[in-house]
């Protein structure tokens, strides 16, 4: 295949907090260029356009591509507008880059794979917190065996009191489908399972709580009707078990607690963040010539790049990319189980 020459027009849709990085992903590839950003709010139109030196922008998709061209669009807005805005740039002739969780639903994301398949157009998932260094280097390891079977994990992100937007919509069901579970639960939930090799799900147990978030939203006058804590047992047909733990706000000792342990059966892992930000460790833990080992991985770890970059790469040399719409699905497929599971008490089987 001849070097790919031109660059690939991309759009940005939605700009609240951390959506920047989606602008400052794209500007890591030399053959991509942000030309056209949306938002509803106009003054954050003008913030990220005058920042970033972009001059194309729109309050909404629809506007945005009627007036331009574009290659690539990214989807970060709220959970609700995920699918038709996804099925909206697909058909257009838009690849799309979309926010984590895929969908609102596991039914949502079929609609997204549909789109994608009927245009020939590809669509990614930001699963963010596969592309760290630690994660990568994890994964190299699980996948050259070095920790045998894994037969369980336990994927954590609970936080202290960081409630996000609170007040909007993050905190309404009808707009995002849930709270900290489908929020940041889903990155460890991703994480754990892509380390795992996606084990075919059985069934799951799931739990929701509220009670602090509830009296916080009462004393502020605030509408809020989604979890502030979730927590679920998945069981899966090879017989291994994950653990997951999602919170805004729980008392806890740290502000954030980020971890993912696998346990195998020729070693473990955690991947754990470092006090309350956002860096992080990886250790593995091994047994040879009867001796117990510790290893610590030392970034960097060539060939790291944010999944902006990685579509962009994808794109221009016609290859598979990662964080694929099927890999969503199987999360969201998790996820809807997990809350029907809290809703009626019960165990929830699944179906493939």
């Amino acid at each position: 295949m001849s070097e790919f020459k031109g660059k690939l027009r991309c759009g940005v849709v939605g700009l609240g907090v951390g959506k920047r990085r989606h602008i400052e992903g794209y500007r890591t590839h030399p053959n991509a260029e942000v030309v056209a950003i949306a938002d509803l709010d106009p003054a954050r139109l003008e913030d990220v356009g005058n920042a970033y030196g972009i001059d194309k922008r729109y309050p909404t998709l629809t506007d945005m591509l009627r007036h331009e061209k574009l290659d690539v669009i990214s989807i970060a807005t709220p959970n609700k507008l995920h699918m038709p805005q996804t099925v909206e740039a697909l058909e257009a002739g838009c690849h799309v880059l979309c926010e984590k969780p895929m969908a609102m639903t596991e039914k949502d994301g079929l609609k997204m794979i549909e789109a994608s398949k009927r245009t020939g157009k590809r669509v990614m998932i930001n699963f963010s917190s596969r592309i760290s260094p630690e994660a990568y280097a994890i994964k190299r390891a699980v996948d050259a065996g070095t920790l045998g079977d894994i037969y369980f994990a336990r994927s954590i992100w609970m936080r202290r009191r960081r409630l996000p937007g609170f007040g909007g919509w993050f905190g309404k069901k009808e707009l995002s489908g849930g709270g900290p579970l489908i929020d940041i639960g889903v990155h460890r939930l991703d994480l754990a399972v892509w380390l795992m090799n996606f084990p075919k799900p059985t069934w799951v147990m799931g739990a929701t709580y509220d009670p602090i978030a509830q009296e916080i939203a009462r004393k502020e006058g605030k509408e809020y009707d989604v979890e502030d804590l979730a927590v679920a047992m998945i069981k899966f047909e090879n017989g291994a078990t994950l653990e997951l733990e999602a919170s805004w706000c729980s008392h806890i000792k740290e502000r954030e607690h980020v971890s993912t342990r696998l346990l195998g059966t020729k070693g473990g892992i955690l991947h754990h963040n470092i006090g309350d930000v956002y860096d992080s460790f990886a250790d593995i833990y091994l047994e040879k010539d009867g001796c117990q080992y510790d290893m610590r991985l030392h970034p960097p770890v060539p060939d790291v790049h944010v999944n902006m970059y990685n579509l962009i790469e994808a794109i221009i040399k016609d290859k598979p990319h990662d964080c694929t719409p099927e890999q969503g699905l199987y999360n969201m497929r998790i996820l809807d189980a997990i809350y029907k599971s809290a809703e009626t008490n019960k165990p929830v089987k699944i179906k493939s």
